[in-house]
């Protein structure tokens, strides 16, 4: 072989030996900014060098499915995730000013361990159940059904939410002062009290539970095809003496919110709106006055007996938020109110979207993105069982990439 043969080969070897090398080098590049990313919309912080060296050894050691489990469990770990990412994402839910300023309580930290424990997600709205602080060593304040000082301890002493020796459930009827049939998930936690059951009608309780848990206002649930006969005396039928407003607005929103709010006919909130102070109200068999105010605005309209419920939205239009047919449709507890839109499609399709949205750091719009809704949808309520901590997962693996 001559000198000048010789010499190509070698200039051959090594450069392909070189491309070998920077092509690891990329691959290897683009698995550790993967998992940054990963670990980023996760937990909100980036991973230490420590963790991103577990995520980057679990996405290799299975390159057909990148050590998922393995890769997702660090940042599904991390305190950053139920401390931050949950904390924020669902602290607005839990105010009327959808504020996300505003300190842990009872209601968030209970969204945040029924996510870490991996728990139906749907119970979120109507189980007895509760989350607090439970370790001595903390000296928290105790919880209290007239102040936040348990839940504002928690955050100010930085506790680990991730840690279910600091955060644990407990019965919501034992600890605080509502008895077990009139408890029903985070709705009738005291922040959510404070926030909905105060002043007004109680309609703002449901109301913000169909936007926050189904994705939908009013505006968009109106159908002017039920009856009427429901609708309470203290909304007029001719606002400005114009009858036309109450059959094509008023009614669409009333004629199956107040059958369904009823289930809240036994709730009051004892403080002053805008104050710190007060605790849930809960008179079992006397309807509050609150849902006989304003009578002679319709003298004829509906005077509330009970806290019997009815969806009328299981017939028209509403038809498409997927009513679960194996329920009755009506009840006389606010629990069995809020299972009616826990297990509606829906809640499953709202609270997959949020992930998405808080996740990916955008909406889906694409058509891949509605078709990876679709999948998520179907695995959360299939596969998962309504787990929505793997909602999570599922969601940072399909952005990672972006």
């Amino acid at each position: 072989m001559s000198m000048q043969n010789k010499l190509i080969k070698t200039i051959v070897c090594a450069s392909t030996g070189l491309l070998a090398t920077l092509a690891i080098s990329t691959a290897t590049a683009e698995v550790e900014e993967q998992a940054k990313r990963i670990h980023d919309r996760i937990a909100g912080v980036p991973p230490t060098a420590t963790e991103l060296t577990a995520m980057v050894n679990a996405m290799n050691a299975a390159a057909e499915d990148k050590g998922r489990a393995a890769a997702l469990a660090v940042p599904l770990n991390n305190k950053n995730f139920y401390n931050v990412t949950l904390k924020n994402m669902y602290t607005p839910w839990t105010n009327e000013a959808q504020t996300v300023f505003a300190p842990l309580n009872d209601f968030t930290a209970t969204m945040i361990g029924i996510i870490r424990d991996e728990l139906d997600f749907r119970t979120v709205l109507y189980d007895d159940i509760i989350y607090t602080g439970i370790d001595a060593a903390d000296s928290l304040p105790p919880y209290s059904d007239d102040n936040n000082d348990h839940y504002a301890a928690l955050e100010s002493q930085g506790i680990d939410l991730s840690d279910s020796d600091k955060l644990a459930m407990s019965v919501q009827s034992q600890v605080t002062s509502l008895p077990a049939g009139a408890t029903s998930g985070v709705l009738t936690t005291r922040a959510a009290g404070k926030a909905f059951f105060v002043g007004g009608t109680n309609r703002a309780m449901f109301r913000f539970t169909t936007l926050n848990f189904l994705c939908n206002d009013m505006e968009q649930l109106k159908d002017t095809t039920r009856p009427t006969d429901r609708i309470r005396q203290d909304v007029t039928r001719s606002p400005g003496g114009d009858s036309r407003i109450f059959m094509n607005a008023c009614m669409g929103c009333h004629s199956g919110m107040d059958p369904m709010a009823q289930a809240y006919a036994y709730y009051e909130w004892s403080g002053v709106e805008g104050t710190e102070d007060g605790r849930i109200e809960f008179t079992n068999g006397t309807v509050q006055p609150k849902y006989h105010i304003n009578a002679n605005n319709f003298p004829y309209g509906y005077v509330t007996p009970d806290s019997h419920w009815t969806n009328y939205w299981r017939e028209g239009p509403n038809g498409w938020v997927g009513w679960d047919a194996t329920l009755p449709g009506e009840g006389d507890t606010a629990s069995s109110m809020n299972q009616e839109l826990a297990h509606s499609d829906a809640f499953a399709q709202c609270q997959v979207k949020k992930v998405f949205s808080t996740i990916c750091l955008r909406d889906p719009i694409t058509a891949d993105d509605l078709t990876e809704m679709e999948s998520l949808v179907t695995r959360f309520t299939g596969t998962h069982n309504y787990n929505l901590k793997q909602v999570f997962a599922d969601t940072a693996e399909y952005c990672m990439g972006e």
